[in-house]
């Protein structure tokens, strides 16, 4: 794995995670010349739908949508996702690889459970990742400055949220890009992603924008207590 120094590196335990949760952020940060990056845990391999060769060409065609630096799959056992050496040892390698100042991870509180689970590892290896002495042969130790959750299923009440009226659009169409789950084809069988989920993503971010005052935001969690240097005014109107 070549090294490749991230801003942002967002985890998800399935391809589609990360944009359900935050493609509208990642497409911000992008376009601010943040250099951004999503780690896929599993290839979904138990999926209803679709197959792992399409899943991965349908996450290139979401990556590019969303201006992504790059995306890494780490072939973890879908529905397996458990805190072991082998796995902690994948996750700690691609951080000290990338040294992304922020790390963002699925909310635990979720209808799938690899969701959970998926935060739980990455917690873990985020850990270790900034301990010297923690498998010296995976790379340079590195210290997160920040983790951070977003939301898949469900509206959870946010610590913060972030405007992402002008890439709306472009969250939405990186969703599209996964025909397999969010549309019914021939041979495809209903699931909960077929049935008008990703208009239901984009309400949920319509109320977190009305919430905050814009017209869409994508809402957060921050893991440790946030310090900001003046208390935020907003603008007079």
């Amino acid at each position: 794995m070549d090294e490749i120094i991230l801003d942002v590196l967002a985890f998800g335990a399935h391809a589609d995670d990360v944009e359900i949760g935050m493609g509208g952020s990642l497409k911000k940060m992008a376009e601010e010349g943040k250099q951004t990056g999503i780690c896929d845990l599993t290839e979904a391999e138990l999926s209803s739908n679709g197959t792992i060769f399409i899943r991965h060409h349908e996450a290139r065609t979401a990556s590019d949508l969303l201006s992504v630096t790059t995306r890494f799959n780490l072939g973890l056992p879908d529905r397996g996702l458990k805190i072991t050496d082998e796995a902690v040892a994948a996750i700690v390698k691609v951080i000290r690889r990338t040294k992304p100042l922020a790390v963002f991870v699925p909310y635990s509180e979720d209808r799938h459970p690899d969701h959970g689970h998926a935060a739980r590892l990455v917690e873990e290896a985020v850990f270790s990742a900034g301990i010297r002495k923690f498998r010296p042969e995976l790379g340079d130790a590195h210290k997160v400055s920040q983790l951070y959750y977003y939301f898949i299923n469900g509206f959870h009440k946010p610590q913060f949220t972030i405007n992402i009226s002008k890439q709306i659009e472009a969250k939405k169409q990186a969703l599209e890009a996964y025909r397999s789950q969010f549309s019914l084809s021939s041979g495809s069988v209903e699931t909960p992603l077929t049935n008008g989920y990703v208009d239901r993503v984009i309400c949920r971010e319509y109320l977190y924008g009305k919430e905050s005052g814009v017209e869409y935001a994508e809402g957060f969690i921050a893991k440790n207590l946030l310090c900001m240097e003046e208390i935020p005014l907003g603008e007079r109107r």
